[in-house]
């Protein structure tokens, strides 16, 4: 698609980039941040990578409007179905299937293997996302709740703001933790850098992850995290920040050559649990370890100190 090129009209002098681009080239905020950070948007002939720069009126912005990806189609996609009734679904997503669309990846999505499996969640949310409530990094597998009508989504959504969806991920860290109990509270901001991964940042959205660590070995721990807010990499950002990266994280830091590296992220979404939006029964749902997980554990010996529970056993 040709580049425009545009003038920053008087009501929106003083505005956020974002905010005018998004405006301008009619597409919503986070495409526009997208766009921002590819450094392909020029203000008065300069490049611009942070979406915070605000404008003043009579700027000109050049940019090139990003092209509109394909409708959502429904197609056969690998997940399992954990717990599901007619509102709403729990499933299981395997390492390696992004859970949405976005750059580079417009199709064999979660989204699209949910709207394979059930057609009616069509206008359920947002576009292209339909009955998606929070998502998983491409290389985490474990457990996601997916809304199935539109009473169940906004009760979700209710559940997430209020941080009653009880989110409890199993992650395999680099060097056994010193303090074993403890929360990781520092905000997480876009590395303007580089532009898909994050930072702990005092401008970032505040951000905290509690962990606990189940067992040790002499050069790696096994934690249990709860997530309290969900940002982007979360996880993987906030335990990078404090000397301890996941197993497998190249994005963030781990180490090549690590015998437990399972060729991805050592991290897995184990446990939700929340009260149903629509019948407020209480819903807990497991997912046992993948394989692969599995047998990176089993190029450790026995911990040094701790247990591994049922579900990191490794002779299953």
């Amino acid at each position: 698609m040709s580049e425009r090129s545009v003038v920053v009209p008087n009501d929106l002098a003083g505005e956020r980039i974002d905010l005018i681009l998004a405006r301008l080239a009619e597409v919503s905020r986070g495409s526009a941040r997208k766009l921002i950070e590819s450094g392909s948007v020029e203000v008065d002939g300069q490049a611009v990578v942070s979406p915070s720069v605000r404008l003043e009126s009579g700027a000109s912005v050049r940019f090139a409007p990003p092209e509109r990806p394909p409708p959502l189609a429904p197609e056969r996609v690998d997940f399992s179905v954990v717990w599901e009734d007619a509102d709403l679904a729990v499933v299981d997503k395997p390492a390696g299937i992004v859970t949405h669309p976005g750059a580079g990846n417009a199709s064999g999505t979660l989204a699209g293997g949910l709207l394979d499996r059930w057609p009616e969640i069509a206008g359920i949310g947002d576009t292209d996302r339909w009955g998606i409530v929070h998502r998983l990094d491409k290389g985490t597998s474990g457990l996601l709740v997916v809304a199935k009508s539109g009473p169940a989504l906004a009760g979700l959504r209710d559940l997430v703001r209020q941080r009653r969806l009880a989110r409890t991920y199993l992650a395999l860290v680099e060097l056994p933790m010193s303090i074993e109990t403890g929360t990781v509270d520092a905000p997480i901001d876009r590395d303007p850098n580089r532009p898909m991964r994050r930072r702990v940042h005092p401008a970032g959205r505040p951000a905290r992850t509690h962990y606990e660590q189940l067992a040790a070995w002499p050069d790696h721990g096994m934690l249990e995290v709860r997530l309290e807010t969900g940002r982007t990499h979360q996880i993987r950002v906030h335990l990078a920040a404090i000397g301890h990266p996941v197993v497998g994280d190249r994005t963030y830091g781990a180490r090549t050559g690590d015998p437990a590296d399972p060729g991805r992220p050592w991290l897995h979404s184990w446990r939700l649990a929340f009260d149903h939006p629509i019948t407020a029964a209480t819903i807990t749902a497991e997912s046992p370890l993948p394989d692969d997980l599995v047998a990176s554990l089993q190029a450790l010996s026995d911990p040094s100190t701790g247990t591994l529970p049922d579900v990191l056993a490794t002779d299953h």
